[in-house]
């Protein structure tokens, strides 16, 4: 099969056509490790985590990449980086700074592997770190000076910008705007308003490394890079992240990498996530919707559950990885409900099913999820007679590709399964089916309202529709069959 990918760099749908078919490639950047990862950090793990599996499977067997396989996956940590300065003077009063930072970035470097392996997601093959590609960028910021891309100003060396005749090109950005929308008073040791920091002096109380221009640290951007190169080469095949860091990152990525080593691109397909939102409000501490990864696996301060990683990986799979995604609570029920009934169909089950073409088909069309869901009930209403155990083994063949099931059963992921859920029904949950099923209604949508109605009748719940005496408005009553 073929794949068809969004390039955020054209703009368009195209045919994906690695590099070296042996060595696929692809880069996204990973966490700034002074915090535990937010449920917006989540989206592109899991997102890009579906795109690894999907290569994997579409360039089998041995090749180039450093584990023997035809997939080369980086995932970088940032770990320089003023905000984790900042997080250790105020986590570490007393502590000597530099070991005040390692405690920082060990910790939250922890939780975010544990994050990402609790949402299913698989380790790329390699996550370099930035304090380990120093001297890198060091290299790299010397020929970009060298070759009259880069300047020293201020304590500073900076990118000049000018010297690229199309920088601006992935976000669709011209220069004569940037200068235009540019705060010059603030920079004026720049030669352009939008010229970025390569690299910027430490004083003595900050973490720094040695270099030509004096002791200091990179500037974000350079990090990527370096990062990149090191791991996948000058140009390779794919660069992923959030629709946040099409500006100014990647599109300082880009700057730098194909000014230093004179190339056409630095990769060839720009992938990113679309945004997060929280009940229809952006995430922020200040609004009290600021929820991290750790949080919802561990407490039940959202929604008043302990979220399980794969509902979590199921709620954002639920949408087109490039569509924007409202965080509710009722989204994480439907998850909830979708999953347990998956893996109830297939607990049990001890062959080894076949993938279905059909779900990888969804997938090579720019990872179409909306289409895999559609796919995956389907084959949950073919599987959960228990009659027909190929129908069982291509369900549990999906999930397992998903990451979304490795074996485990229904009661084992949420303490009950669904024979046992009828004696403890969560009327939360049944509310929100009820009230999707009445929004499919409004829509005519009648398959999806007799697919939430067979739903419920899983559960064990018996619905009926009546007209509201006073507004003459369709309502649902439901109980419990017993």
């Amino acid at each position: 099969m073929t794949l068809r990918i969004y390039n955020t760099l054209t703009r368009q749908k195209e045919e994906f056509k690695p590099l070296d078919p042996k060595n696929v490639r692809m880069y996204v950047c990973g966490p700034t490790v002074y915090d535990y990862a937010h449920i917006g950090n989540a989206r592109p793990a899991i997102v890009f985590d579906v795109l690894f599996r999907l290569l994997k499977h579409l360039y089998p067997g041995q090749g180039n990449a450093s584990d023997g396989s035809r997939v080369t996956y980086v995932r970088n940590i940032t770990d320089v980086d003023d905000k984790i300065n900042a997080r250790a003077l105020r986590d570490y009063p007393g502590v000597e700074l530099n070991a005040a930072i390692r405690q920082v970035t060990e910790k939250t470097y922890d939780q975010y592997q544990k994050d990402v392996t609790a949402l299913g997601c698989l380790p790329p093959t390699h996550q370099p770190r930035a304090t380990e590609h120093i001297q890198g960028m060091v290299n790299m910021i010397r020929v970009l000076i060298n070759n009259g891309h880069a300047y020293e100003a201020g304590g500073e060396v900076l990118f000049n910008v000018a010297a690229m005749s199309d920088y601006g090109a992935l976000s669709n950005r011209k220069q004569e705007d940037l200068k235009a929308g540019a705060r010059v008073a603030v920079d004026a040791h720049k030669k352009n308003a939008s010229d970025f920091v390569l690299w910027k002096q430490s004083a003595a109380d900050e973490p720094g490394w040695e270099s030509p221009w004096g002791r200091g640290r990179p500037g974000w951007h350079i990090e990527c890079s370096v990062m990149a190169q090191a791991h996948l080469g000058e140009v390779f095949d794919i660069h992923g992240g959030g629709l946040d860091l099409i500006f100014p990152h990647h599109e300082n990525e880009i700057a730098q990498s194909r000014c230093a080593h004179g190339t056409k691109v630095m990769a060839n397909y720009w992938m990113h996530n679309g945004f997060l939102q929280v009940e229809g409000q952006k995430m922020s501490k200040s609004l009290g919707n600021f929820y991290s990864i750790q949080q919802l696996l561990s407490s039940s301060d959202f929604g008043s559950h302990m979220w399980h990683g794969k509902v979590l990986r199921l709620s954002m799979l639920m949408t087109h990885y490039r569509q924007p995604i409202d965080w509710t609570t009722e989204r994480l029920y439907e998850a909830r409900l979708h999953l347990n009934n998956w893996l109830t169909a297939v607990s049990g089950y001890a062959g080894r099913g076949k993938l279905n073409d059909q779900i990888v088909s969804a997938l090579v069309d720019d990872l179409d999820t909306a289409k895999l869901m559609e796919l995956l009930h389907t084959q949950y209403k073919a599987a959960k007679s228990r009659k027909d155990s190929d129908a069982c083994g291509t369900l549990a063949a999906s999930l397992e590709f998903l990451g979304l099931w490795q074996g485990e059963t229904a009661l084992e992921v949420f303490g009950y399964g669904v024979e046992s859920h009828t004696e403890a029904v969560d009327p939360i949950l049944v509310r929100t089916l009820i009230t999707a099923r009445l929004e499919a209604r409004k829509a005519k949508d009648w398959k999806r309202s007799d697919e939430i109605r067979d739903e419920l009748a899983a559960m064990g719940i018996a619905i009926k529709d009546v007209k509201d005496p006073v507004t003459g408005e369709l309502k649902t009553e439901w109980e419990v069959k017993r």
